[in-house]
Protein backbone atom coordinates (compact mmCIF):
# COMPACT_ATOMS: atom_id res chain seq x y z
CA UNK A 1 0.00 0.00 0.00
CA UNK A 2 2.62 2.15 -0.38
CA UNK A 3 2.73 5.53 -2.53
CA UNK A 4 5.27 7.51 -1.02
CA UNK A 5 6.35 9.83 -4.22
CA UNK A 6 3.30 11.53 -5.69
CA UNK A 7 5.55 13.08 -8.64
CA UNK A 8 5.24 10.74 -11.14
CA UNK A 9 1.41 10.44 -11.29
CA UNK A 10 1.83 14.06 -11.57
CA UNK A 11 3.52 13.92 -15.04
CA UNK A 12 1.14 12.36 -17.11
CA UNK A 13 -2.35 13.32 -15.13
CA UNK A 14 -2.81 17.05 -16.53
CA UNK A 15 -2.50 19.76 -14.70
CA UNK A 16 -5.28 21.96 -12.38
CA UNK A 17 -5.65 25.41 -11.11
CA UNK A 18 -2.60 25.03 -8.37
CA UNK A 19 -4.68 27.23 -5.66
CA UNK A 20 -7.59 24.48 -5.79
CA UNK A 21 -8.29 22.81 -2.63
CA UNK A 22 -10.31 19.97 -2.38
CA UNK A 23 -13.60 22.11 -0.99
CA UNK A 24 -13.19 25.04 -3.90
CA UNK A 25 -12.57 22.49 -6.40
CA UNK A 26 -16.05 20.35 -5.85
CA UNK A 27 -18.07 23.76 -5.58
CA UNK A 28 -16.20 24.85 -9.34
CA UNK A 29 -17.54 21.51 -10.35
CA UNK A 30 -20.33 22.54 -8.53
CA UNK A 31 -21.14 25.34 -10.69
CA UNK A 32 -22.49 22.39 -13.32
CA UNK A 33 -24.01 20.49 -11.28
CA UNK A 34 -26.66 22.65 -9.63
CA UNK A 35 -29.34 20.72 -10.33
CA UNK A 36 -33.05 21.93 -10.49
CA UNK A 37 -32.05 25.30 -10.99
CA UNK A 38 -33.26 25.37 -14.32
CA UNK A 39 -36.82 25.99 -15.57
CA UNK A 40 -37.43 23.60 -18.30
CA UNK A 41 -40.13 24.09 -20.52
CA UNK A 42 -42.05 21.35 -20.74
CA UNK A 43 -43.67 21.93 -24.33
CA UNK A 44 -39.97 20.33 -25.29
CA UNK A 45 -41.08 16.71 -24.56
CA UNK A 46 -44.34 15.18 -25.23
CA UNK A 47 -46.45 15.04 -23.00
CA UNK A 48 -46.65 11.89 -20.40
CA UNK A 49 -48.45 10.65 -17.22
CA UNK A 50 -45.20 11.16 -15.38
CA UNK A 51 -44.35 14.61 -15.31
CA UNK A 52 -40.75 14.77 -14.96
CA UNK A 53 -39.39 16.46 -18.14
CA UNK A 54 -36.17 15.57 -18.72
CA UNK A 55 -35.60 12.76 -20.88
CA UNK A 56 -31.49 12.20 -20.95
CA UNK A 57 -30.09 10.14 -18.08
CA UNK A 58 -27.03 12.00 -18.20
CA UNK A 59 -28.99 15.32 -18.09
CA UNK A 60 -31.03 14.72 -15.79
CA UNK A 61 -28.20 13.73 -13.45
CA UNK A 62 -26.64 17.11 -13.78
CA UNK A 63 -29.73 19.30 -13.74
CA UNK A 64 -32.06 17.98 -11.28
CA UNK A 65 -35.70 18.77 -11.23
CA UNK A 66 -36.58 22.03 -12.60
CA UNK A 67 -37.31 24.12 -9.36
CA UNK A 68 -41.20 24.90 -10.81
CA UNK A 69 -41.30 21.24 -10.45
CA UNK A 70 -40.36 21.00 -6.88
CA UNK A 71 -43.19 20.88 -3.89
CA UNK A 72 -43.39 24.02 -1.59
CA UNK A 73 -41.01 22.51 1.25
CA UNK A 74 -40.80 24.59 4.35
CA UNK A 75 -37.98 27.56 5.26
CA UNK A 76 -38.43 27.10 9.47
CA UNK A 77 -37.75 24.13 10.91
CA UNK A 78 -37.08 22.96 14.22
CA UNK A 79 -33.91 21.77 13.74
CA UNK A 80 -30.47 20.81 15.81
CA UNK A 81 -26.97 20.20 14.39
CA UNK A 82 -25.26 17.24 15.92
CA UNK A 83 -21.53 16.41 16.42
CA UNK A 84 -21.33 12.92 17.51
CA UNK A 85 -17.96 12.24 19.70
CA UNK A 86 -18.08 8.08 18.32
CA UNK A 87 -14.45 7.46 19.43
CA UNK A 88 -13.31 9.52 22.05
CA UNK A 89 -10.18 8.59 22.49
CA UNK A 90 -9.29 8.90 19.01
CA UNK A 91 -6.23 11.22 17.81
CA UNK A 92 -6.79 13.20 14.92
CA UNK A 93 -4.09 14.99 12.92
CA UNK A 94 -3.42 18.29 12.97
CA UNK A 95 -4.46 18.74 9.35
CA UNK A 96 -7.88 17.90 10.27
CA UNK A 97 -7.85 20.32 13.24
CA UNK A 98 -11.14 21.47 12.07
CA UNK A 99 -12.96 17.97 12.16
CA UNK A 100 -14.70 17.58 15.98
CA UNK A 101 -16.93 14.53 15.51
CA UNK A 102 -19.57 13.20 13.43
CA UNK A 103 -22.14 16.00 11.71
CA UNK A 104 -25.63 14.85 11.50
CA UNK A 105 -28.85 16.95 11.27
CA UNK A 106 -31.60 16.90 13.36
CA UNK A 107 -35.39 18.30 12.39
CA UNK A 108 -37.66 17.83 15.42
CA UNK A 109 -41.56 18.26 16.19
CA UNK A 110 -42.95 18.84 19.03
CA UNK A 111 -45.52 15.76 18.68
CA UNK A 112 -45.05 12.09 18.85
CA UNK A 113 -43.78 11.02 15.32
CA UNK A 114 -42.01 8.47 13.42
CA UNK A 115 -38.32 9.04 13.13
CA UNK A 116 -36.28 8.81 9.50
CA UNK A 117 -33.00 7.79 9.38
CA UNK A 118 -31.56 9.30 5.95
CA UNK A 119 -28.23 7.68 4.92
CA UNK A 120 -26.38 10.14 2.28
CA UNK A 121 -24.61 9.09 -0.98
CA UNK A 122 -21.27 8.57 -1.99
CA UNK A 123 -19.05 11.77 -0.61
CA UNK A 124 -22.01 13.41 0.48
CA UNK A 125 -22.32 15.67 3.78
CA UNK A 126 -25.44 15.17 6.53
CA UNK A 127 -26.64 18.22 4.24
CA UNK A 128 -26.29 17.49 0.56
CA UNK A 129 -28.66 19.40 -1.06
CA UNK A 130 -30.91 16.24 -2.04
CA UNK A 131 -30.52 14.69 1.46
CA UNK A 132 -32.07 17.88 2.94
CA UNK A 133 -34.98 17.91 0.50
CA UNK A 134 -35.75 14.98 1.43
CA UNK A 135 -35.33 15.82 5.42
CA UNK A 136 -37.99 18.99 4.62
CA UNK A 137 -40.52 16.70 2.88
CA UNK A 138 -40.46 14.22 5.83
CA UNK A 139 -40.23 17.28 8.67
CA UNK A 140 -43.45 18.69 6.72
CA UNK A 141 -45.18 15.62 7.07
CA UNK A 142 -44.85 15.24 11.04
CA UNK A 143 -41.86 12.85 10.99
CA UNK A 144 -38.65 13.42 13.04
CA UNK A 145 -35.15 13.23 10.90
CA UNK A 146 -31.94 12.36 11.44
CA UNK A 147 -29.62 12.61 8.26
CA UNK A 148 -26.12 11.36 8.47
CA UNK A 149 -23.21 11.63 6.25
CA UNK A 150 -21.88 8.84 3.76
CA UNK A 151 -19.47 6.35 4.95
CA UNK A 152 -17.43 7.87 1.65
CA UNK A 153 -17.14 11.59 3.51
CA UNK A 154 -14.29 12.72 4.72
CA UNK A 155 -16.54 13.55 7.94
CA UNK A 156 -17.32 9.82 8.63
CA UNK A 157 -13.67 8.75 7.69
CA UNK A 158 -11.95 10.66 10.21
CA UNK A 159 -14.53 10.80 13.29
CA UNK A 160 -17.34 8.04 12.67
CA UNK A 161 -15.30 5.08 10.97
CA UNK A 162 -13.81 2.26 13.04
CA UNK A 163 -11.24 0.80 10.46
CA UNK A 164 -11.08 4.59 8.46
CA UNK A 165 -10.99 2.45 5.35
CA UNK A 166 -14.75 2.79 3.57
CA UNK A 167 -15.83 -0.03 0.99
CA UNK A 168 -16.32 -2.87 3.53
CA UNK A 169 -20.25 -2.63 3.02
CA UNK A 170 -20.82 -4.93 6.69
CA UNK A 171 -18.39 -2.89 8.25
CA UNK A 172 -19.49 0.45 7.22
CA UNK A 173 -23.37 -0.68 8.07
CA UNK A 174 -21.63 -1.24 11.24
CA UNK A 175 -20.81 1.74 11.66
CA UNK A 176 -23.65 3.61 10.28
CA UNK A 177 -25.82 2.15 12.82
CA UNK A 178 -23.07 2.96 15.90
CA UNK A 179 -23.66 6.56 14.86
CA UNK A 180 -27.53 6.12 14.81
CA UNK A 181 -27.31 4.62 18.43
CA UNK A 182 -25.31 7.62 19.68
CA UNK A 183 -27.07 10.06 17.52
CA UNK A 184 -30.57 8.22 19.39
CA UNK A 185 -28.76 8.48 22.65
CA UNK A 186 -28.33 12.22 22.41
CA UNK A 187 -32.01 13.27 20.89
CA UNK A 188 -34.08 10.74 22.74
CA UNK A 189 -34.63 12.85 26.36
CA UNK A 190 -36.08 15.42 23.34
CA UNK A 191 -39.09 13.90 21.43
CA UNK A 192 -41.20 11.30 21.68
CA UNK A 193 -40.71 8.78 18.78
CA UNK A 194 -43.37 6.40 17.46
CA UNK A 195 -41.59 4.10 15.40
CA UNK A 196 -38.20 4.30 13.89
CA UNK A 197 -37.70 3.94 9.65
CA UNK A 198 -34.96 4.05 7.52
CA UNK A 199 -33.81 5.17 3.89
CA UNK A 200 -30.91 6.45 1.84
CA UNK A 201 -30.10 7.18 -1.46
CA UNK A 202 -27.32 5.83 -4.14
CA UNK A 203 -24.91 4.37 -1.80
CA UNK A 204 -26.90 5.27 1.07
CA UNK A 205 -29.80 3.25 -0.25
CA UNK A 206 -27.61 -0.34 -1.05
CA UNK A 207 -25.67 0.32 2.62
CA UNK A 208 -29.75 0.57 4.04
CA UNK A 209 -30.41 -2.57 3.64
CA UNK A 210 -27.35 -3.61 5.12
CA UNK A 211 -28.12 -1.64 7.82
CA UNK A 212 -31.64 -3.10 8.54
CA UNK A 213 -29.87 -6.65 8.36
CA UNK A 214 -28.23 -5.52 11.17
CA UNK A 215 -30.86 -4.24 12.48
CA UNK A 216 -32.83 -7.70 13.12
CA UNK A 217 -30.11 -9.01 14.63
CA UNK A 218 -29.64 -6.11 17.28
CA UNK A 219 -33.29 -5.07 17.53
CA UNK A 220 -32.00 -1.16 18.86
CA UNK A 221 -34.44 0.55 16.39
CA UNK A 222 -36.98 -2.61 14.55
CA UNK A 223 -37.36 -0.64 12.07
CA UNK A 224 -40.89 -0.54 10.53
CA UNK A 225 -40.19 0.71 7.08
CA UNK A 226 -36.86 0.99 4.71
CA UNK A 227 -36.66 2.86 1.86
CA UNK A 228 -33.86 2.31 -0.64
CA UNK A 229 -33.94 5.26 -3.43
CA UNK A 230 -31.74 4.79 -6.72
CA UNK A 231 -29.31 1.80 -4.98
CA UNK A 232 -26.54 0.04 -6.11
CA UNK A 233 -27.19 -3.73 -7.07
CA UNK A 234 -23.28 -4.21 -6.94
CA UNK A 235 -21.82 -1.39 -5.43
CA UNK A 236 -18.23 -2.33 -7.72
CA UNK A 237 -20.13 -2.95 -10.50
CA UNK A 238 -22.03 0.52 -10.67
CA UNK A 239 -18.84 2.48 -9.51
CA UNK A 240 -16.84 1.15 -12.27
CA UNK A 241 -20.03 2.44 -14.63
CA UNK A 242 -19.42 5.75 -13.45
CA UNK A 243 -15.66 5.80 -13.76
CA UNK A 244 -16.13 4.48 -16.81
CA UNK A 245 -17.93 7.94 -18.25
CA UNK A 246 -14.51 9.65 -17.88
CA UNK A 247 -13.73 7.50 -21.12
CA UNK A 248 -15.94 9.76 -22.93
CA UNK A 249 -13.33 12.76 -22.24
CA UNK A 250 -11.11 13.39 -25.21
CA UNK A 251 -7.87 11.25 -24.32
CA UNK A 252 -9.49 9.29 -21.37
CA UNK A 253 -9.51 9.73 -17.52
CA UNK A 254 -5.50 10.88 -18.02
CA UNK A 255 -6.59 14.18 -19.13
CA UNK A 256 -9.17 15.05 -16.48
CA UNK A 257 -7.16 18.65 -15.45
CA UNK A 258 -7.06 19.90 -19.01
CA UNK A 259 -10.59 18.79 -19.38
CA UNK A 260 -11.86 20.66 -16.24
CA UNK A 261 -10.30 23.79 -17.30
CA UNK A 262 -11.87 23.11 -20.82
CA UNK A 263 -15.22 23.24 -19.01
CA UNK A 264 -14.46 25.98 -16.79
CA UNK A 265 -13.68 28.04 -20.14
CA UNK A 266 -16.18 26.97 -22.11
CA UNK A 267 -18.87 27.66 -19.26
CA UNK A 268 -16.95 30.96 -18.51
CA UNK A 269 -17.10 32.12 -22.12
CA UNK A 270 -20.99 31.60 -22.33
CA UNK A 271 -21.81 33.73 -19.22
CA UNK A 272 -19.68 36.95 -20.53
CA UNK A 273 -20.74 36.38 -24.15
CA UNK A 274 -24.49 36.31 -22.74
CA UNK A 275 -24.20 39.42 -20.72
CA UNK A 276 -26.07 37.71 -17.87
CA UNK A 277 -26.26 39.47 -14.51
CA UNK A 278 -25.39 36.12 -12.04
CA UNK A 279 -25.89 32.67 -12.20
CA UNK A 280 -29.17 32.51 -11.80
CA UNK A 281 -32.68 30.17 -13.26
CA UNK A 282 -32.05 32.34 -16.64
CA UNK A 283 -28.20 31.23 -17.27
CA UNK A 284 -28.54 27.77 -16.29
CA UNK A 285 -31.15 27.06 -18.83
CA UNK A 286 -29.74 28.96 -21.06
CA UNK A 287 -26.93 26.88 -20.75
CA UNK A 288 -29.17 23.65 -21.24
CA UNK A 289 -31.27 25.44 -24.06
CA UNK A 290 -28.16 26.31 -26.13
CA UNK A 291 -26.05 22.64 -25.42
CA UNK A 292 -22.73 24.74 -24.34
CA UNK A 293 -21.88 21.27 -23.35
CA UNK A 294 -22.11 17.81 -25.62
CA UNK A 295 -23.30 14.45 -24.34
CA UNK A 296 -20.14 12.89 -24.06
CA UNK A 297 -19.15 16.24 -21.67
CA UNK A 298 -22.33 15.78 -19.84
CA UNK A 299 -21.24 12.27 -19.35
CA UNK A 300 -17.74 13.18 -18.45
CA UNK A 301 -18.77 15.71 -15.32
CA UNK A 302 -20.43 13.33 -13.91
CA UNK A 303 -17.23 10.81 -13.62
CA UNK A 304 -15.19 14.25 -12.92
CA UNK A 305 -17.48 14.83 -9.90
CA UNK A 306 -17.08 10.90 -8.83
CA UNK A 307 -13.55 11.35 -8.58
CA UNK A 308 -13.60 14.40 -7.11
CA UNK A 309 -15.70 12.90 -4.04
CA UNK A 310 -13.38 9.77 -4.45
CA UNK A 311 -10.37 11.51 -4.04
CA UNK A 312 -11.70 13.59 -0.82
CA UNK A 313 -11.95 10.55 0.73
CA UNK A 314 -8.98 8.67 -0.58
CA UNK A 315 -6.66 11.55 1.19
CA UNK A 316 -8.55 11.30 4.84
CA UNK A 317 -8.62 7.72 4.81
CA UNK A 318 -4.87 7.60 4.06
CA UNK A 319 -3.61 10.27 6.11
CA UNK A 320 -5.77 8.36 8.97
CA UNK A 321 -4.56 5.22 8.88
CA UNK A 322 -0.74 6.21 7.70
CA UNK A 323 -1.06 3.73 4.69
CA UNK A 324 1.40 5.90 2.58
CA UNK A 325 -0.76 5.56 -0.21
CA UNK A 326 -0.50 9.00 -1.36
CA UNK A 327 1.42 10.81 1.76
CA UNK A 328 4.26 9.63 2.62
CA UNK A 329 4.10 7.35 5.72
CA UNK A 330 4.91 9.02 8.93
CA UNK A 331 4.93 12.06 7.52
CA UNK A 332 2.59 14.79 9.51
CA UNK A 333 0.80 17.03 7.76
CA UNK A 334 0.45 20.36 9.52
CA UNK A 335 -1.92 23.46 9.40
CA UNK A 336 -1.11 25.18 6.59
CA UNK A 337 1.14 22.91 4.93
CA UNK A 338 0.50 22.30 0.61
CA UNK A 339 -2.01 19.54 -0.31
CA UNK A 340 -1.61 20.23 -3.60
CA UNK A 341 0.64 17.78 -4.85
CA UNK A 342 -1.05 15.10 -2.85
CA UNK A 343 -4.56 15.95 -3.79
CA UNK A 344 -3.36 15.87 -7.67
CA UNK A 345 -2.62 12.17 -6.94
CA UNK A 346 -5.59 11.12 -4.95
CA UNK A 347 -8.07 13.23 -7.88
CA UNK A 348 -6.14 11.09 -10.32
CA UNK A 349 -6.58 7.85 -8.89
CA UNK A 350 -9.72 5.66 -9.92
CA UNK A 351 -11.80 3.69 -8.01
CA UNK A 352 -10.15 0.84 -9.27
CA UNK A 353 -6.73 1.74 -7.98
CA UNK A 354 -8.62 2.18 -4.64
CA UNK A 355 -10.35 -0.69 -4.74
CA UNK A 356 -7.05 -2.55 -6.19
CA UNK A 357 -4.19 -1.11 -4.96
CA UNK A 358 -5.29 -0.37 -1.43
CA UNK A 359 -8.91 -1.65 0.01
CA UNK A 360 -8.12 -5.35 -1.38
CA UNK A 361 -5.10 -6.12 0.47
CA UNK A 362 -6.38 -4.18 3.59
CA UNK A 363 -9.46 -6.72 3.64
CA UNK A 364 -7.73 -9.51 2.39
CA UNK A 365 -5.14 -8.90 5.28
CA UNK A 366 -8.10 -8.96 7.47
CA UNK A 367 -9.88 -11.71 5.93
CA UNK A 368 -6.75 -14.33 4.66
CA UNK A 369 -7.75 -16.68 2.27
CA UNK A 370 -10.90 -13.67 -0.15
CA UNK A 371 -10.38 -13.72 -3.24
CA UNK A 372 -11.07 -10.65 -5.11
CA UNK A 373 -14.17 -12.09 -6.54
CA UNK A 374 -15.24 -13.16 -3.21
CA UNK A 375 -14.60 -9.83 -2.23
CA UNK A 376 -16.87 -8.25 -4.84
CA UNK A 377 -19.65 -10.75 -4.41
CA UNK A 378 -19.84 -9.31 -0.75
CA UNK A 379 -20.57 -6.06 -1.18
CA UNK A 380 -23.88 -6.64 -3.72
CA UNK A 381 -27.48 -7.06 -2.91
CA UNK A 382 -27.60 -10.43 -3.65
CA UNK A 383 -25.18 -11.25 -0.80
CA UNK A 384 -28.26 -10.90 1.45
CA UNK A 385 -30.86 -12.05 -0.92
CA UNK A 386 -32.49 -14.39 1.75
CA UNK A 387 -33.24 -11.59 3.76
CA UNK A 388 -34.72 -8.84 1.08
CA UNK A 389 -37.15 -11.57 -0.11
CA UNK A 390 -38.20 -12.53 3.61
CA UNK A 391 -38.68 -9.02 4.56
CA UNK A 392 -42.00 -7.02 4.00
CA UNK A 393 -40.16 -3.95 5.49
CA UNK A 394 -38.47 -2.80 2.40
CA UNK A 395 -39.34 -0.95 -0.97
CA UNK A 396 -37.16 0.48 -3.89
CA UNK A 397 -37.91 3.68 -5.80
CA UNK A 398 -35.80 3.86 -8.83
CA UNK A 399 -35.08 5.10 -12.52
CA UNK A 400 -35.08 2.48 -15.67
CA UNK A 401 -32.45 4.83 -17.51
CA UNK A 402 -30.30 4.88 -14.08
CA UNK A 403 -27.18 4.49 -15.77
CA UNK A 404 -25.15 2.40 -12.45
CA UNK A 405 -27.77 -0.07 -13.15
CA UNK A 406 -28.38 -2.28 -15.83
CA UNK A 407 -30.84 -3.91 -16.96
CA UNK A 408 -30.40 -7.36 -15.31
CA UNK A 409 -30.11 -5.21 -11.92
CA UNK A 410 -33.08 -3.61 -12.89
CA UNK A 411 -35.13 -6.82 -13.23
CA UNK A 412 -33.11 -7.88 -10.30
CA UNK A 413 -34.68 -5.33 -8.34
CA UNK A 414 -38.12 -5.84 -10.04
CA UNK A 415 -38.02 -9.04 -9.20
CA UNK A 416 -36.97 -9.43 -5.40
CA UNK A 417 -39.21 -6.98 -4.31
CA UNK A 418 -41.68 -6.92 -6.69
CA UNK A 419 -45.18 -4.72 -6.05
CA UNK A 420 -42.82 -2.86 -3.77
CA UNK A 421 -40.37 -1.63 -6.45
CA UNK A 422 -41.55 2.00 -7.77
CA UNK A 423 -39.59 2.51 -11.20
CA UNK A 424 -39.72 5.92 -13.14
CA UNK A 425 -39.64 5.92 -16.91
CA UNK A 426 -36.67 8.54 -16.15
CA UNK A 427 -34.56 10.55 -14.07
CA UNK A 428 -30.71 9.56 -14.45
CA UNK A 429 -29.55 8.76 -11.11
CA UNK A 430 -30.92 10.82 -8.31
CA UNK A 431 -32.04 13.67 -11.19
CA UNK A 432 -35.59 13.29 -10.57
CA UNK A 433 -35.39 12.84 -6.42
CA UNK A 434 -36.43 16.62 -5.68
CA UNK A 435 -39.79 16.31 -8.14
CA UNK A 436 -43.09 16.88 -6.60
CA UNK A 437 -44.02 13.38 -7.50
CA UNK A 438 -40.34 11.70 -5.65
CA UNK A 439 -40.65 13.46 -2.79
CA UNK A 440 -44.55 12.57 -2.18
CA UNK A 441 -43.87 8.85 -3.21
CA UNK A 442 -41.09 8.73 -0.61
CA UNK A 443 -43.60 10.33 2.38
CA UNK A 444 -46.30 7.69 1.41
CA UNK A 445 -44.13 5.10 1.98
CA UNK A 446 -43.43 6.04 5.14
CA UNK A 447 -46.75 6.59 6.08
Amino acid sequence: MQRSNPAPRLQSAGQLPADRAPGTFARLVGVFMLAGLLLTPLQLWAAEEYGYPIAGAYDATILGTPANLRPPLPTKMRVRNLVLDIFPDRDRPPIFFYDDGLRCTFAYQKHPAPLVFLIAGTGASDRAAVQISMLKALYQAGFHVITLPSPTNANFVISGSRSRVPGDLYQDSEDLYRAMEVAWSKVKGDIEVTSFNLSGYSLGGTEAAFVARLDRERKVFNFRKVLMIDPAVSVFHSASRIEELLNQIPGGSGKLGAFFNRMLYKFSEFYNYGNFVGIDDNFLYAVYQEKVFSPAEAAGLIGLTFRINLAGMIFASDVMTNSGYVVPKNKVLKVGDSLFDYLMVSSHLSFLDYFEEYFLPYYQEIHPGATREQVISYFDLRSIEGYLKSSSQFGVMANDNDFILTAEDRDYLKGIFGERAKFYPRGGHLGNLEYKENLAYMVDFFK
